[in-house]
């Protein structure tokens, strides 16, 4: 249960949705889209001037937020034929239905292949990062490797192949350390018996994964090629994934293709999505190189790697939300026996500061909030009430900051605090009396429904619902 999403202010609106510090890259596109297929399904019956007016301000959401034109144009093509040969028009829920057919043709957009990265079921399974200087290319093998350790009995090996760039090396040997990673950066002098050379240290470890970063350049050249394709020849590797810079404009669609003409991908991974470019050339990537986006980085964090799924990314972009997504970085986490002690204080209604604070912190590791909340359906409508400061998270911050002030009694007695001892945590914290008055209200506002809760076996809940 995730309690510090609760700080909620009534009489305030800004104060109703605490944030991080990152949106997606797709945030304008979202918003355009979102209102136009909104008004798209409040209505019923549809004419095919309406179609065409909608369509038209699809069209131009598209193109704006850089996406290739090419795509656009088919994509608005197959939904009018879609909606026009299924007799969608004719129907008394049209607006729904096409709502339904764009949805359904923004999946396929995003869709190219298996998005799944899999064991080969030999040890280990070998994977070629290939990328331009700039993309993230290292930090993401340091990130895939934390996140291909998630399914795996033992971590995966790094080897740092890119001798070109000056201190790769050592930036994947830091990443290493900082993650408890094991890595091979051998003492050889092409990045050919680099990459060789760390299978076999792979082998002897017994990792699962073996992760190749290789050099990067500031363009394609036959250098470049050349190399890697010396190295994809003497690895074999069962995954060549190219990493994108999602901010690069229509530049990530023409370097994908070049790589993929001259070395063959398996995948990309776009990076940087939490950008604020217009991010339309991620969409146009896959539909145009026929590669399938495989992974999407989301942040700086070491953890703001996410598996890349069509259909949870169109939902998101149409302002649905991605709930299942949601759910799934708080599995990772949620510590299950916290979970089940916190469960018994809620019943006895010995919910404390301390429990409020590790529960602020729980929120805060599944990711900048303004990403978490942009995957609760609806939210992107009401983003433009809330006030920007809090979509940053300083909102939480000044929580935190208030809560760490307190003793350790005061935090398991929250009815110790009187006037000076009041005004000695908001001098502590940077903040007012006042602020620290309203956390204190919306915290005992909080254990009373709790407490109410605990006592109706749930029907607490529904009365929480009227709010």
């Amino acid at each position: 249960m995730l309690i510090a999403g609760d700080i909620i202010d009534s009489q305030d609106s800004s104060d109703k949705f605490a944030s991080g510090e990152t949106t997606l890259v797709f945030e304008v596109l979202t918003e355009k889209l979102s209102s136009t297929i909104a008004k798209l399904g409040n209505r019923g019956r549809l004419s095919e001037k309406d179609l065409e007016t909608t369509l038209k301000d699809v069209r131009l959401a598209l193109l704006e937020a850089d996406v290739n034109f090419r795509v656009a144009k088919n994509f608005i093509t197959t939904v009018q034929e879609e909606a026009i040969g299924a007799k969608v028009l004719a129907g008394v829920d049209a607006g729904h239905q096409i709502v339904k057919i764009v949805n359904d043709q923004l999946t396929a957009m995003l869709s190219a292949g298996d998005h799944a990265i899999r064991h080969s079921g030999t040890s280990p399974t070998i994977i070629l990062l290939v990328g331009l200087q700039g993309a993230g290319k290292t930090t993401t093998a340091a990130k895939l490797a934390l996140h291909l350790r998630r399914t795996s009995d033992a971590p995966p090996l790094l080897v740092a192949a890119d001798l070109q760039r000056a201190a790769a090396v050592e930036q994947l040997s830091a990443l290493a350390r900082q993650l408890d990673l094991p890595i091979h950066s051998g003492s050889a002098l092409n990045a050919v018996d680099v990459a060789k050379n760390g299978i076999d240290r792979s082998r002897e470890l017994g990792s699962p994964w073996t992760i190749i970063d290789t050099a990067g350049r500031l363009h394609l050249d036959d250098e470049l090629m050349e190399e890697l394709s010396e190295i994809k020849k003497a690895v074999n590797p069962h995954e060549t994934l190219l990493v994108v810079d999602g901010m690069t404009g229509q530049d990530a669609v023409n370097t994908a293709q070049g790589f993929h003409d001259q070395i063959g991908l398996t995948g990309l991974i776009l990076t940087k999505l939490d950008g604020d470019a217009r991010g339309g050339a991620a969409l146009s990537v896959a539909s145009v190189t026929g590669v399938p986006i495989k992974l999407m980085g989301t942040g700086e964090r070491p953890d703001a790697l996410e598996a890349f799924h069509p259909d949870r990314m169109a939902s998101r972009i149409l302002g649905m939300g991605d709930v299942v997504t949601l759910v799934e970085r708080a599995q990772n986490v949620i510590d299950e026996k916290q979970s089940i002690e916190l469960e018994k204080k809620l019943r006895k209604a010995n919910f404390d500061f301390h429990d409020f604070l590790d529960q602020l912190r729980t929120v805060q590791r599944m990711g900048p909030l303004s990403q978490v909340l942009e995957m609760l359906p609806g939210f992107s409508q009401l983003k433009g009430q809330i006030n920007s400061e809090d979509l940053e998270g300083k909102r939480l911050q000044k929580v935190e900051a208030l809560v760490l002030s307190m003793t350790n009694e005061e935090r398991r007695n929250p009815d110790l605090l009187n006037g000076s001892r009041r005004r000695r945590i908001a001098k502590g914290s940077g903040s007012t009396v006042q602020e620290l008055n309203q956390l204190l209200n919306q915290f005992q506002q909080m254990r009373k429904l709790m407490k109410q809760m605990s006592r109706s076996k749930g029907r607490g809940l529904a009365n929480l619902m009227k709010f």
